[in-house]
């Protein structure tokens, strides 16, 4: 039964396996650009109420 859970006798695949590490890094790299974007954003919250002109710090590029 392990074996069939396992996909086949011979051990993981290495693709399965590239695959996998490529989406973890991929959601690290997501989870790092969202705690900067919420750093950010906290900031600009904080301007708003000492300033009535909220400055944009570098422009987001365009989702492809």
């Amino acid at each position: 039964m392990s074996k069939a859970l396992f996909g086949h006798v011979g051990g993981p695949d290495p693709r399965m396996i590239s695959e996998m590490r490529r989406l973890q890094q991929r959601v690290r790299d997501l989870e790092a650009e969202l705690a900067r974007l919420q750093e950010e954003n906290d900031a600009l919250v904080a301007g708003i109420g000492h300033d009535e002109e909220v400055l944009v710090l570098e422009r987001e590029p365009a989702l492809t």
